[in-house]
């Protein structure tokens, strides 16, 4: 008697595998997302032959924009709904809690990859696969908000004593904040079309909108790029040279 596990392809065809899968009903694994189609939700490659599993929509998360995008990871399970369909069903926070180590000390500033799994308002909550950690990511500590499945380098600042979660940072330590706030500039100018209202004279808090960094960070940011001949200020904003 052979074993597997019996499902329907792309093709719409029976079709059963002997090989191991990464996903079941029961156990969940990692998958790559494939395909994002925003009126059903995203396809995840877990390992079953000519089959992608689809994370519905409504599991997703309200804002589109973080929805996973093709290449990121989502760990899940298997369900089966009265039809007979087979749905990725991504792991609550217990999941990870339930199987994560505790954080060593002696991590301070490392860089470790980190993969978003669940997304609340007061922060960013990311898994560390290389070390089976959990780790947190302040709003104060990154740009933007990381979408759901994102893999992101993130840097470790400390950890919290009574579980040992890591905190973790996506921003440069504060000797290297001059060039990399530069270089986010210069990649802001050249998405918009090489011009900026902002300058050197605008308030602390249109800065902080945009760029997350404050006015003292910003100022010594333009002062570098027009020593350096990279962009020209006057009352109307910042422009690009060449």
């Amino acid at each position: 008697m052979v074993t597997g596990f019996a499902y329907i392809d792309i093709k719409q065809k029976a079709r059963l595998t002997t090989k191991e899968i990464r996903s079941t009903r029961t156990s969940y694994g990692w998958g790559e997302v494939t395909e994002v189609r925003r009126d059903l939700g995203v396809f995840v490659d877990t390992g079953i032959p000519n089959k992608e599993i689809v994370v519905s929509l409504d599991v997703l998360p309200e804002m589109k924009e973080l929805w996973p995008k093709k290449g990121d990871k989502l760990y899940i399970r298997l369900d089966v709904d009265k039809k007979d369909r087979i749905w990725g069903l991504p792991a609550e926070p217990e999941v990870f809690q339930k199987m994560a180590s505790p954080a060593y000390n002696n991590m301070q500033n490392q860089h470790w990859p980190a993969i978003v799994y669940r997304l609340k308002l007061t922060g960013t909550f990311v898994y560390l696969p290389e070390n089976n950690m959990l780790g947190f990511i302040h709003p104060s500590e990154r740009y933007a908000e990381p979408r759901l499945g994102q893999v992101l380098d993130a840097r470790v600042i400390g950890f919290r004593e009574v579980d040992r979660t890591l905190n973790l940072s996506l921003k440069p330590r504060s000797f290297e904040m001059l060039e990399n706030d530069a270089q986010m500039i210069v990649t802001y100018l050249e998405a918009n079309g090489g011009f900026m209202t902002l300058n050197d004279k605008s308030s602390p808090e249109e800065i902080k909108a945009t760029f997350g960094i404050s006015k003292g960070q910003f100022k010594k940011a333009l002062g570098g790029l027009m020593k350096a001949k990279r962009i020209k200020q006057d009352a109307t904003g910042t422009e690009l040279i060449g």
